[in-house]
């Protein structure tokens, strides 16, 4: 029960953040419900991807979102994704998850730092064409690189698409947060599929918490509209530093007593 409840936790920080849920499901599903790890990445996945969806769907509606940005992350994005969850079957989980942490902190540091043209309001439209295509290429080959991270981690990587969208696009912060969601269904869909066969997903338990965090999901894309561009940038930012530290200390302890990380079992269910 008290994991369901937290699945309303999740959407209301995939809603405001644009990233997040997907950090907190897979330890949601290992320590609060008590699945295997492998397992509760591939419950993980589908989760984060359908409520991200459903976000979507409300910040297109408002107006926060940006087509060519999620055109530009999301190809390449799945194409990585798919990449990455075949790539996971070869890499420790120590070494993906402190990875994962490191990135979170430059990603963190990053948005805090001021943004070069923030008052001008130039977009990625307004740039000359040939600055115009730098930029967008920069966006797809750092979506790629985020896809890969989402089936190697089993996450859905808004916590670095929001930064990306924002420091490089040039995108306000909602519809960086917008555009990411679209980015963040799109790559969990691929990287379901490259973990088809690893995990038996426990597909009742999955629709309920998903319906769940949807109703998160809504709740959050009202709350949204009324917190300004700034505070939300700040607020993501520390939401980083804390994931991060969590999971760096995380990591640690599972290399100082290795019997105290889950164990997955032989036939991946519960």
């Amino acid at each position: 029960m008290l994991g369901y409840a937290l699945a309303l936790l999740i959407g209301l920080s995939l809603a405001i953040l644009g990233g997040g849920g997907s950090i907190l499901t897979v330890p949601i599903f290992v320590y609060v419900m008590g699945y295997p790890a492998k397992q509760a990445i591939a419950m993980s996945l589908p989760v984060v991807g359908a409520t991200s969806l459903v976000g979507a769907i409300g910040h297109w509606r408002s107006g926060n979102f940006n087509v060519r940005a999620a055109l530009a992350f999301g190809t390449l994005a799945v194409i990585g994704a798919r990449l990455g969850a075949e790539l996971a079957r070869l890499v420790p989980g120590v070494i993906q998850l402190s990875l994962l942490g490191c990135i979170m902190l430059v990603a963190a540091t990053l948005m805090l730092r001021p943004r070069a043209g923030e008052t001008t309001g130039v977009t990625v439209e307004q740039r000359p064409v040939q600055a115009r295509l730098v930029v967008m290429t920069a966006i797809g080959l750092v979506g790629l690189g985020v896809g890969i991270l989402t089936g190697l981690v089993g996450i859905g990587g808004g916590f670095l698409f929001v930064p990306a969208l924002v420091l490089l696009g040039r995108l306000p912060m909602k519809a960086a947060v917008g555009t990411s969601l679209f980015v963040i269904a799109a790559s969990t869909a691929a990287a379901s599929l490259g973990y088809h066969g690893q995990a038996v997903v426990p597909w009742g338990v999955v629709i309920a918490f998903s319906l769940i965090a949807i109703v998160g999901i809504l709740i959050g894309t009202r709350v949204v509209r009324h917190v300004s561009a700034r505070a939300l940038r700040r607020a993501f930012a520390y939401f980083l530093f804390v994931m991060a530290a969590f999971i760096l200390y995380q990591n640690r302890a599972v290399i100082a007593h290795p019997s105290a990380a889950p164990r997955p079992s032989s036939a991946g269910t519960r």
